[in-house]
């Protein structure tokens, strides 16, 4: 029963290192689900989410498979060409590739950085987003400010401007785009777009004072016809 335990072992492994994937990435799922991108900006970040993670898994696949084979190799000696052997295996194998695999990942990090920065256009909607313990104020242009719920046009650029009243918050939306800070006195700018109307959850991830694991707020992306009647209901 033993020697067929042993013998069956690297079929339980990987069978126990599937499972265990799943079900990880099964909790990914829901409103805050940065795996669940449902807008461009989402989407880059959810790409280099899954590039990092299969570049990390090579990586660590290249490292088991070497310490295998040195376990493998036992205490035997080493003659000239078993060192030859163990060199080409660790600095070609283990550290080559390894570093190979961290250049890319390093490139396309930085790619996808540029492909996040706000650019300009005629399309390009402004809004302010005002944080402070424990409400968010958004306003927009010639239009009354609306609490803890900002309102957006689905299938356009939308250019957050975030800043806070007090201490550093920070703004997130995880389904349209990544996490920026809200600093005082200072104001960062935030690109979103949503695909398709709908409603989306938006959090402060920054420690910033008892209670802040409630400070939330929602997005919400109308169609032309429902952003349009928007902005006529906010007139000021």
């Amino acid at each position: 029963m033993l020697d067929r335990v042993r013998r069956h072992r690297p079929v339980l492994l990987r069978g126990i290192a599937l499972g265990t994937t799943l079900t990880l990435l099964a909790g990914c799922e829901g409103a805050l689900s940065t795996l669940q991108p449902a807008g461009p900006a989402a989407r880059h970040i959810a790409t280099l989410w899954w590039v990092m993670l299969a570049g990390a898994t090579a990586i660590f696949a290249m490292v088991a498979i070497l310490i295998t084979l040195a376990f493998r190799r036992g205490r035997r000696a080493e003659g000239k060409d078993e060192a030859r052997s163990v060199r080409v295996w660790i600095l070609g194998l283990g550290l080559g590739f390894s570093m190979t695999i961290l250049a890319a990942l390093l490139g396309f990090g930085l790619f996808i950085g540029e492909r996040l920065l706000p650019r300009g256009g005629e399309e390009v909607v402004t809004v302010g987003a005002e944080g402070r313990q424990w409400a968010w104020t958004f306003r927009y242009e010639g239009r009354a400010p609306t609490e803890d719920v900002l309102h957006i046009p689905a299938g356009r650029p939308v250019d957050v401007a975030v800043t806070t009243t007090d201490v550093i918050h920070s703004f997130w939306i995880p389904r349209l785009a990544g996490k920026l800070d809200a600093i005082p006195g200072h104001t960062n700018i935030l690109r979103i777009e949503a695909d398709s109307p709908g409603t989306f959850a938006g959090l402060s991830a920054e420690y910033s004072g008892p209670g802040y694991d409630s400070f939330s707020f929602s997005v919400v992306a109308h169609g032309p016809a429902e952003w349009d009647a928007f902005l006529a209901g906010q007139t000021e």
